[in-house]
């Protein structure tokens, strides 16, 4: 590892652009799942209440639906240097971590089935935290080859124990 005292700082590369419609989709599916069984009892019985809780489910759903992907797309960040891997992710609750490469223990992609639909990633830099993985989720399935490569190569260069 060089001398650079590593700082919390913004990671320089955005996410694809493809993300957008993988968090999309994700919310589209998870409000779904939320409505099919309230629109179900709604033909069966419709009282005042469930029409309003449907409604509300609804107008909720919608918001976020249009709103958190772009948001989400806006503040994703990552970056992997020599001697770190940067991320910022979230939305609402907005997460930095860095990850020194002497720190990281395992390097894994993974591609969940809308990922592959849309030719994205997840890469997951497991380290020696107690916070967990650093995840860096969608990337191009390349980008995300390389990377995984690329700190697969540093860190087995990097002096340390990973501990």
């Amino acid at each position: 590892m060089s001398n650079e005292v590593l700082r919390l700082r913004a990671p320089r590369h955005q996410v694809s652009r493809k993300s957008i419609t993988l968090w999309t989709l994700h919310a589209l599916i998870g409000w779904a799942v939320l409505l099919a069984p309230q629109l179900v009892v709604l033909i069966f019985s419709a009282s005042p209440w469930q029409v309003t809780a449907a409604i509300a489910t609804l107008v909720l759903g919608t918001a976020h639906t249009l709103v958190m992907p772009r948001w989400r797309y806006r503040v994703h960040r990552w970056e992997a240097t020599p001697d770190a891997v940067y991320t910022l992710a979230g939305w609402l609750n907005q997460e930095w971590r860095i990850a020194p490469v002497s720190r990281i223990q395992t390097v894994d992609t993974k591609r969940g089935p809308l990922q592959q639909l849309l030719g994205l990633s997840t890469v997951t830099v497991t380290t020696a935290s107690a916070a967990g993985p650093v995840l860096i989720e969608g990337l191009d399935h390349d980008d995300a080859v390389r990377l995984a490569d690329e700190l697969t190569t540093t860190t087995q260069a990097t002096p340390g124990d990973a501990t």
